[in-house]
């Protein structure tokens, strides 16, 4: 508590009051996270949307991740450090309510971020509302007015009418094959672990983070088949894996001491009876994160057949990548709903288009956000040879640029063709460094030179330089991976411009690109998803580059091999032969927009940061 007001100190105990010195509270002002500027130091007040508890870097240092949110909408994530694991915030869930001072602002890919700096101090509340405003802090000593009492108050009150509770939080009762979720518990056992772990005392209260449910079937010669649950905590950090021990004054461990002594008294002689009779009636194998033992298991004669096992090991196919916040909405309520508006669903894939995979790769322009189909090897291959029958114009062979070389081929009346090798610093780089230029050539031999160069721009001979064909045509060409531009917003320059890149010899498409006056289509895939989740149908549509299939889009029409993986994942959303029931579940982000259609509006839903989970692909 603090001394009417005026004292900024924080005693939590009676020790400390004896051994506190009083010093007068500082005036700190608080800057709202829609004001923050690159380069500054300042104090801020956040919700927790986002974190990873405090793990060791790759230096000496503990780092922790946390994103928060105030009520002007904005978020900011912060990278905090600190040689001691006790000084970084004591963050528990999100919600959780946050102080910083001495917060440095800087801004990193466009994008502004907080750090550490010299005196960082941090101040953690519980967020829900009506809980004791009590802080967690490793430091005896800091400064708690009613000020930030009223703030922290505040900020409460807008977290519980503008933000969702974290859906995440599950008991172990409700908790299903496939999914990811935070578990609070208490440790009643653990295995021996290495030097490398920490140590859990047991009886401590532990909350584990993205905890990782996947169905194992156990098979006996003797008996019948057991189906165990088990509890997977996958290694690193990503989506704020980890284990934090809760202290006994936390809230969430008040509520789970009340209901384990609730359970202990209705479960005695039940669990007597159990142990008794069924002790020695199948196998029990331990399900182990990082040491504690949590066992769930199914029956092969009970309820879940080894039909449902199949089912149960498939769903939540795929893996929510941000904004695990939002809670659940039905199709139906969505439906209902106006426009615009971020959803999260779970539903059933009753059926898509194209059914032809391979036609849901397009071209997509990213500033006037056309789509095009993919040329067709058969169209392209007409267009170079339109151009293959202009003779190349000797007076632009052999520049500072590049050098040149001309053939004419033994069949089609003998054509001419002339391949420019651009040079590095006035030499020939090795051919899987090189870059040339083709005039003349057929798409035959220009896949052949793809695959011995390191890339090649197909070409013809203007008045006064080097020109690059119509866009109809790519414009960079890497091994198989065509690369085109958008005719519609390209503004094509000289190819001397390639001048500017010699000296680097990636040949990077986009550097490419934006040196020749082009702006580049990017391969996407668009999909039509029918969803169905019991409640309501409805449509709704991906377009995609690369992370929702983890397939890259540019890659797909050329290997087989990711054609095949596309198949099976398609095949696996939505099994040939089956009842939509045996289908398994999807988790989506949804987002709902308009489309002007002449005078009339529509309302279009699209997939996004969702992700096909690990085990599917």
């Amino acid at each position: 508590m603090s001394r009417d007001g005026k004292c900024g100190i924080f005693l939590k105990t009676l020790e400390d009051y004896k051994s506190a010195v009083y010093i007068p509270a500082t005036h700190y002002i608080y800057t709202p996270l829609n004001q923050l500027k690159g380069g500054t130091i300042v104090n801020v007040y956040g919700v927790v949307k986002f974190f990873k508890p405090p793990y060791l870097s790759k230096g000496t240092d503990y780092c922790s991740v946390v994103t928060i949110v105030d009520q002007t909408n904005v978020k900011l994530t912060c990278l905090l450090f600190s040689g001691n694991y006790e000084a970084l915030p004591k963050i528990y869930k999100i919600g959780d309510i946050v102080r910083f001072h001495r917060l440095k602002i800087q801004e990193y890919k466009k994008e502004t971020q907080g750090i550490t700096s010299s005196g960082f101090a941090s101040l953690t509340f519980e967020g829900t509302l009506g809980a004791p405003v009590i802080p967690r802090t490793s430091s005896k000593y800091f400064n708690f007015s009613t000020k930030d009492h009223k703030m922290v108050e505040a900020l409460r009150v807008w977290a519980s009418s503008h933000l969702s509770p974290s859906s995440a939080l599950l008991k172990l009762c409700d908790v299903q094959p496939m999914q990811y979720f935070d578990l609070t518990c208490q440790l009643l056992g653990k295995a021996e672990v290495d030097g490398a772990s920490f140590l859990l005392k047991i009886g401590s209260f532990l909350r584990i983070y993205s905890l990782h449910t996947k169905l194992q079937s156990v098979h006996s010669e003797s008996q019948a088949t057991l189906l165990c649950l088990e509890f997977h905590l996958h290694g690193g950090t990503s989506y704020g894996r980890g284990i934090t021990v809760l202290p006994e004054s936390n809230s969430d461990v008040d509520q789970l001491k009340k209901a384990l002594e609730s359970a202990d008294l209705t479960s005695q002689h039940s669990d007597r009876f159990c142990q008794s009779e069924h002790e020695d009636s199948f196998p029990t194998p331990s399900t182990m994160v990082n040491g504690i033992d949590l066992r769930r298991s199914y029956s092969g004669s009970g309820s879940v057949s080894l039909y449902e096992v199949e089912r149960c090991q498939q769903l939540s196919a795929t893996i929510l990548t941000d904004h695990q916040y939002l809670e659940k909405t039905p199709l139906c309520a969505i439906l209902k709903q106006k426009t615009p508006k971020q959803y999260r669903i779970r539903a059933k894939l009753r059926s898509y288009k194209p059914k032809s995979l391979y036609q849901s790769v397009k071209l997509h322009c990213p500033k006037c956000h056309s789509l095009q189909e993919v040329p067709q090897e058969g169209n392209l291959d007409i267009i170079l040879k339109e151009n293959a029958t202009k003779t190349p114009d000797t007076k632009l062979h052999n520049t500072l640029l590049y050098d040149s070389k001309i053939w004419t081929t033994e069949e089609q009346g003998g054509r001419k063709v002339a391949v420019h090798f651009v040079k590095h610093n006035g030499i020939l780089p090795l051919s899987n460094e090189c870059l040339i230029l083709i005039e003349g050539g057929t798409l035959s031999e220009i896949y052949k030179l793809a695959n011995k160069f390191h890339s090649v721009i197909p070409v013809k001979s203007g008045q006064e330089d080097l020109e690059l064909l119509d866009l109809s045509a790519p414009f960079l060409i890497q091994g198989k991976i065509l690369h085109y531009g958008c005719k519609q917003c390209s503004s094509l320059r000289s190819i001397q411009n390639l001048n500017s890149l010699v000296d680097k010899i990636s040949w990077i498409p986009s550097s490419v690109a934006e040196v020749l006056g082009i702006v580049p289509l990017q391969y996407v895939f668009v999909m039509t998803f029918t969803l169905d989740d019991g409640t309501g149908v409805l449509e709704a549509y991906l377009m995609d580059t690369d992370k929702f299939f983890q397939i890259p889009a540019s890659e797909i029409l050329a290997d087989d091999d990711f054609q095949r993986s596309m198949e099976m994942i398609m095949d696996m959303f939505c099994p040939p032969g089956r009842k939509i029931d045996a289908y398994p579940w999807l988790e989506c982000f949804l987002k709902s927009y308009n489309v002007t259609n002449g005078t009339e509006q529509q309302v279009c839903y699209q997939i996004f940061d969702t992700t096909v989970g690990e085990d599917v692909i």
